[in-house]
């Protein structure tokens, strides 16, 4: 089916913006920090700001999509947020003259669908409200959980990088790429199977049986990785890659029970990335050795809202990247209040920085900015204004 003539003049249109981004030297600039930050040198703490709620950030109808084609609305889409937030809130991002092609990968996944029931207090959000059902229970239900079969549909590969190249011609060059990273969190996915309660509750009084269910599970995400490797899927080879998971359910395991249960589990798929990266809204200040122990390759460390920010400092240090996640309920406020995100900010910047800590600010998990986008927009301002104090 032919590309329709007004979706391509859309596409270009955008695109042609995207390449006078690209070209702006301060694109140069941000990825020498962010090259200066992943070698722990002391540099500006670097803004990112993800996990947006699109739905509230329309304005004046910059984020509607005009193109007809299904594939060409999956690109615009792609393409009017990435000039969206270019426009309002920049962050460090980092914009590249070209499109890219992902290949068209199969995966079966762990064989077990989720069984859960959706809550929504607004229609538009992605963000909802689910009670999961329990599926795994006993220990013969392990073989539930299956290994993952992975293929490359290399034709519809070919085919959608040949429609970009039509769409693109002469404008931006394509290229195709493989997987370019994982989110590995095994026990993100087992509590949707056993119930949080229950599984953790089998810790202390089945710990054998939980032992054999998480050494299943991360088995399965190492044949997947084994076949991604085989087959040539990946955008790079896995020890020039970042490897980056989490075990959030663990918020209030103890240090021991996070190392038994989680992480001498999980450091088999650590092994195999050059770099990682751990943690993700459970606070981890009090448990930094035993990541650092764990996790080979250790790079950086996510410290969340709920951390004691103090502690944090005082046993990270400057070995390891800091990654400050601010609290996005500042956005969802009743009333928005610039002036103390500016002085948390800088009051907690000033600690990293006495405390020699390497600092990347991720702004993250943003449900809502009660409906007014000029809140996020302030935000990254100020992110930039008081970074700049810290260079």
């Amino acid at each position: 089916m032919p590309i329709p003539r007004k979706d391509t003049q859309i596409l270009r249109t955008l695109g042609r913006r995207l390449q006078e981004i690209a070209a702006l030297p301060i694109q140069a600039e941000r990825r020498r920090l962010v090259q200066r930050i992943d070698n722990l040198e002391q540099a500006r703490p670097l803004v990112l700001i993800y996990q947006e709620p699109w739905h509230e950030l329309n304005v004046n109808g910059e984020l509607d999509l005009h193109c007809t084609d299904e594939f060409c609305r999956g690109l615009e889409l792609g393409l009017r947020r990435t000039l969206y937030k270019w426009e309002h809130y920049q962050d460090d991002m980092i914009i590249g003259g070209e499109m890219i092609q992902p290949f068209c990968i199969r995966d079966t996944g762990f064989g077990i669908t989720e069984d859960v029931d959706i809550e929504r207090t607004d229609p538009t959000s992605d963000v909802v409200s689910r009670h999961f059902h329990i599926q795994i229970a006993e220990e013969a239900d392990l073989q539930k959980i299956k290994f993952p079969e992975v293929s490359h549909d290399a034709a519809k590969t070919e085919l959608e990088y040949q429609k970009r190249c039509e769409i693109f011609a002469g404008l931006l060059p394509v290229r195709k790429s493989g997987v370019g990273g994982f989110w590995f969190a095994p026990w993100d996915n087992l509590v949707r199977w056993t119930g949080v309660q229950e599984i953790l509750m089998d810790m202390i009084a089945r710990p054998d049986y939980v032992h054999k269910l998480i050494d299943r599970l991360v088995s399965a995400y190492l044949y997947g990785l084994d076949q991604y490797e085989a087959q040539g899927l990946l955008a790079q080879p896995c020890k020039e890659m970042w490897g980056v998971g989490a075990a959030q359910i663990f918020s209030d395991v103890s240090p021991a029970m996070h190392e038994e249960f989680a992480l001498k589990h999980e450091a088999r798929w650590y092994r195999r990335f050059g770099r990682n990266y751990y943690g993700c809204c459970e606070p981890l200040h009090h448990k930094v050795d035993i990541i650092r122990k764990n996790i080979p390759n250790l790079r950086k460390i996510s410290m969340s809202p709920w951390v004691d920010f103090d502690q944090a400092v005082k046993n990270v240090g400057g070995s390891i990247i800091f990654a400050w996640k601010p609290n996005p309920a500042v956005l969802a406020a009743p009333a928005w209040n610039p002036d103390a995100v500016r002085r948390d900010m800088r009051e907690k910047l000033r600690k990293a920085k006495d405390g020699g800590c390497v600092v990347e600010i991720h702004m993250k998990d943003i449900s809502t900015v009660n409906k007014e986008p000029q809140r996020l927009w302030e935000w990254a301002r100020i992110a930039s204004e008081v970074t700049a104090e810290f260079a």
